[in-house]
């Protein structure tokens, strides 16, 4: 397995984090502390002898995927480099992923290295969130000639929200509007109501056996 490292910085954090001592001179209520975004890149190879997964080679990808923890927020992509294609070998990993709740992605990054003949390679791009440079307190003298914000002003705020996000990409490009299923909005509020509550049960019997013990 191989791990690829690569930033995505959002513009306004490039804009703003350019000018040094900006957040000494900030004037607007814009902060210059902005989330950046960091993709990670890891790959890993199996053999698709005759064009599908061997059960062995069914083992190692799902123990690999175990041991990535793959989950919401995550991008599956397969590199598959034969001529005629592995349809056997991709639909099985397919199995395995839409398993774990989640879809194979059809953007297949850049990775190292060539894949060599009669394998196929399963990308995972991993995103995560953070916002350097924070606490910054460097602006704490009482004296602000330049009448700007606390060279802290947005820390928290920015912090909380690169915390919280599921999918980090969000960040910077949002998420396309043929994603907002009304159904897979909806889904966790309806898991809620419909779970009946802990404890509930047959209520009466219980009474019933309870009277009985006390006797």
């Amino acid at each position: 397995m191989k791990k690829i490292a690569t930033w995505t910085v959002l513009a306004l954090a490039t804009t703003l984090a350019g000018c040094a001592g900006a957040a000494n001179s900030n004037r607007s209520l814009e902060s210059v502390h902005q989330p950046v975004v960091r993709n990670d890149i890891y790959q890993f190879d199996v053999a698709a002898a005759g064009g599908d997964l061997a059960p062995s080679e069914q083992g190692r990808l799902q123990g690999w995927l175990d041991a990535m923890n793959v989950r919401y927020g995550d991008r599956i992509a397969i590199e598959d480099p034969s001529a005629y294609g592995s349809s056997g070998a991709k639909e099985t990993i397919r199995e395995m992923v839409e398993r774990r709740g989640l879809l194979l992605s059809g953007d297949v990054p850049v990775t190292t290295g060539a894949v060599a003949p009669g394998y196929v390679r399963v990308i995972v791009t991993r995103a995560s969130a953070s916002v350097p440079s924070c606490p910054n307190w460097s602006s704490r003298s009482a004296i602000n000639v330049n009448n700007a914000t606390s060279a802290n002003y947005g820390c928290a705020t920015n912090s909380n929200l690169a915390a919280m996000v599921a999918d980090p990409n969000d960040l910077i490009k949002g998420t396309s509007e043929r994603d907002n299923d009304p159904t897979t909005a909806t889904r966790a509020i309806k898991t809620y109501r419909d779970k009946p509550p802990t404890g509930a049960g047959d209520l009466r019997g219980q009474a019933t056996s309870n009277s009985g013990g006390s006797q």
